[in-house]
């Protein structure tokens, strides 16, 4: 299970460092997949492979199952960390995520999400926890 917050910065060859509490749950090679809300997700191959597994045994008849099953497959990366635990990010996925130097790396339970510092900060910056949690136990969350 991922958890934590972690700030980093990618360099100007698009390379980010992976912290090593992740790498260790992760590995060597993993995903880098477009995410919800504008950030990126990670997963690690086995999560991965599990949720593909998933996206492809969604009816290919119904136009938002093939939407949402694009969205995640094309937009897919399989990544490899380098020796000092580093990963080349594409451009693509910096450009949908908006990913230019200064980064948050958060961990939500079976996956890792990356976030541009900016927007990380815009989405918790009015965050109502008081109203999301009474929205959580409507689907059986209770704290």
């Amino acid at each position: 299970m991922f958890m934590s917050e972690y700030n980093h910065t990618i360099d100007p060859k698009g390379r980010l460092i992976i912290p090593s509490k992740f790498r260790e749950a992760l590995g060597d090679e993993f995903v880098v997949s477009k995410g919800m809300d504008g950030c990126l997700f990670v997963y690690a191959n086995e999560d991965w492979n599990a949720f593909e597994q998933k996206l492809t045994a969604l009816p290919l008849i119904n136009k938002e199952a093939r939407k949402f099953a694009r969205f995640f497959l094309a937009g897919a990366a399989q990544v490899e960390a380098d020796k000092q635990g580093r990963i080349l990010l594409p451009a693509s996925l910096r450009e949908f995520a908006g990913l230019d130097k200064d980064v948050v790396l958060v961990g939500v339970g079976s996956r890792i999400e990356i976030w541009s510092r900016e927007k990380w900060e815009d989405i918790n910056s009015d965050t109502d926890m008081d109203d999301i949690a009474a929205a959580m136990e409507g689907l059986g969350l209770t704290i």
